[in-house]
């Protein structure tokens, strides 16, 4: 298989086989499985750590959690993009507009930080 649509046949003959595959897990999944659940009722039930449930399944969850897990993952951004540029500092040819650039980024994340305290995101209670 070589010359210009060489490469097109490859990508053809995976997919084919991606597709075969697929189908056949899903067609032997579907004459292997069993035909009744022993205990249909019990299966579809709630679980939670081997007790019988105990209330509803539905729970509220406050809003705040997914903004510490934000800030978590702003702080965890800039620790990577940091890094690489902290290695390379010290090399010879290390430009002011690199300098520059790093220092639009930190300016960036440091207002986000500014934003968040200011909305006092950032206290504990």
């Amino acid at each position: 298989m070589t010359g210009y649509l060489g490469s097109y046949a490859t990508l053809g003959l995976l997919l084919l086989a991606a597709a075969l595959f697929f189908v056949t897990a899903f067609s032997a999944n579907r004459v292997l499985r069993p035909r009744r659940p022993a205990d249909p009722a019990g299966k579809r039930a709630g679980y939670e750590c081997g007790l019988d449930p105990v209330g509803g399944d539905w729970a509220q969850m406050q809003i705040r959690y997914y903004v510490y897990a934000y800030l978590y993952v702003l702080f965890a951004v800039e620790a990577v993009f940091l890094f690489p540029w902290a290695l390379v500092f010290d090399r010879p040819g290390f430009g002011a507009v690199t300098v520059a650039e790093m220092g639009i980024f930190v300016a960036v994340v440091a207002l986000g930080i500014l934003y968040a305290w200011r909305k006092r995101i950032l206290h504990w209670t």
